[in-house]
């Protein structure tokens, strides 16, 4: 296994040995970019009132929960055998509610951040692209860490992409 981890690297090492003598390559923390980005911030801030919104509403039905369990069970031994299934069916339903408030609250925020940062990264790649083509880099390797970029010789061009996206 080891071995077959060490052939790998040394082929990728090989391959990107043979394309960088023969093209111009760059690289640039995509990550950092798009941190930087005003649209980023206001795509933070816009997420973060929303889930703040879902939270308030979460943590009222909680509690509404809360309280009505309190109170039917210190009712429970005064009331009625029905009357105590049909509450226990209520709190079953409002706990099925709650749950499906959540999962379709993470879904609906997950939904959104996607909305809100697929035209923050596509400028971002235009920008990448005109000042690759600018500089006359055949290719541009996104340094972010974790990316899979192991070594990185060429230039970086986060400045010149920030400054042509004006930041």
């Amino acid at each position: 296994m080891k071995q077959l981890k060490t052939l790998a690297i040394a082929f990728v090492l090989f391959i990107t040995a043979q394309v960088s003598a023969q093209s111009k390559m760059a690289h640039i923390d995509v990550k950092e970019l798009m941190t930087n980005m005003p649209e980023m911030k206001a795509a933070q801030s816009q997420l973060k009132t929303i889930q703040d919104t879902y939270d308030k509403e979460y943590k009222g039905m909680v509690q509404e929960y809360q309280t009505k369990l309190q109170k039917y069970e210190q009712e429970a031994p005064t009331a009625g055998e029905a009357l105590n299934e049909t509450r226990s069916k209520e709190m079953q339903g409002m706990g099925q509610r709650i749950q499906e408030f959540q999962q379709s609250a993470s879904k609906q925020l997950q939904q959104k951040e996607l909305d809100l940062l697929k035209p923050i990264m596509e400028k971002a790649q235009a920008a990448i692209k005109k000042v690759a083509t600018a500089k006359g880099y055949d290719y541009v390797i996104d340094a972010t860490e974790g990316s899979g970029l192991l070594v990185a010789n060429g230039p970086n061009i986060l400045a010149d992409v920030k400054k042509e996206l004006g930041f």
